[in-house]
């Protein structure tokens, strides 16, 4: 799958970006328990999309790095794609 084919409310089977930018992660709480999350810009030749990185994933990546997304999701916020692994997918740096 490639950036330019995603749509709001999708499952991403493989997503292969690279990291654009990480935001500053900051601190949240809800009924769900309590973590980090941070926002991440990422690209591939056919775009760019934000991305959410949720507690240990924030430490995983760093602008520059090749990244998998397996059995993700792509939802919408603020009107725009956001992509991330959800509750059953994973994130994997890519060594060159």
């Amino acid at each position: 799958m490639k950036v330019k084919d995603l749509t709001p409310n999708t499952k991403i089977d493989e997503l292969i970006v690279e990291v654009v930018s990480v935001s500053e992660p900051r601190k949240f709480a809800s009924a769900g328990g309590a973590g980090e999350v941070a926002n991440a810009a990422v690209k591939d030749d056919s775009g760019e999309v934000k991305m959410s990185l949720w507690n240990e994933q924030i430490k995983e990546v760093k602008e520059g790095d090749k990244i998998r997304i397996e059995n993700g999701w792509c939802s919408e916020f603020r009107g725009e794609p956001q992509v991330g692994t959800g509750k059953f997918g994973s994130l994997s740096k890519i060594e060159e």
